[in-house]
């Protein structure tokens, strides 16, 4: 508002500044997020229990070393899966249906800074997982070692893909069909895509196709890195990289707002 020569104001009639209103809807879909009691089933009770349980009960071989040092790296890619994959479709989805998504495209914010306030949204997210699994896997006998940046371009690219995918889905299929879809893909993929159980144990002409999924180049190249201490992940960075490029690329294409 604008003050008068009386004293009395008028109205000043504009939109927020941009920033402001992505990070307004940003903040808007972390609560939402956070509130949402399968949201945070996805993405905190299902990979902090099978952090937990699997690195204190011998249930799967996970090799040479401390079963939490193989463990830990998969699970940090399951809970990036499982919120810019999973849950970022199943939310999405239901958003388009009810309409949700049609009328915030016809507000002030930009249609690319609501994609922008849901990748932000995802990344609070994830942030916020990485801290509680780091701490947990610390609490179990966690032992990281590695450079730190590779693990940092992995999660990022990782978060791209699975990004690109999940809003692929949304976009695309009926919420029905999308939250049926995430679900299984998270399945399959948290039991072939060497989360919890190793690739090697797959038969080798397996081995092969899995090891080209963006899980599992997630995981592995987490596992290299913070497990073994290798350098950057060359190959699987390539990986997540060509997922993500083409993810994103078709979501952009196909994805529908009603």
């Amino acid at each position: 508002m604008t003050a008068t020569g009386t004293g009395m104001y008028t109205p000043k009639p504009g939109a927020a500044p941009l920033p402001r209103m992505i990070a307004a809807q940003a903040l808007l879909e972390t609560k939402m997020l956070l509130r949402n009691g399968e949201q945070l089933l996805l993405t905190v009770v299902i990979p902090t229990l099978l952090l937990a349980l699997f690195s204190t009960v011998d249930i799967v071989d996970t090799g040479a070393g401390e079963a939490v040092d193989f463990l830990t790296p998969g699970v940090l890619a399951l809970a990036v899966m499982s919120t810019a994959f999973t849950g970022q479709a199943i939310a999405t989805g239901f958003e388009r249906r009810y309409g949700v998504l049609k009328r915030l495209a016809s507000s002030p914010l930009p249609r690319w800074g609501l994609m922008t306030a849901k990748t932000l949204s995802v990344l609070v997210t994830e942030v916020l997982q990485v801290i509680l699994l780091t701490v947990i896997a610390f609490a179990l006998g966690w032992s990281p070692q590695g450079n730190p940046v590779a693990v940092l371009l992995l999660l990022v690219l990782g978060t791209a893909a699975f990004s690109g995918l999940g809003l692929l889905m949304a976009g695309t299929l009926r919420a029905e069909a999308t939250l049926a879809a995430a679900n299984l893909v998270f399945l399959l993929l948290l039991v072939g895509g060497g989360v919890v159980v190793p690739l090697d144990k797959f038969p080798s002409g397996a081995q092969d196709v899995l090891g080209l999924l963006p899980i599992s180049a997630l995981s592995d190249g987490l596992r290299d890195v913070l497990q073994h201490g290798a350098g950057m992940p060359w190959g699987n960075l390539a990986i997540l990289a060509v997922w993500a490029v083409a993810g994103l690329a078709a979501a952009g294409k196909f994805f529908r707002w009603e």
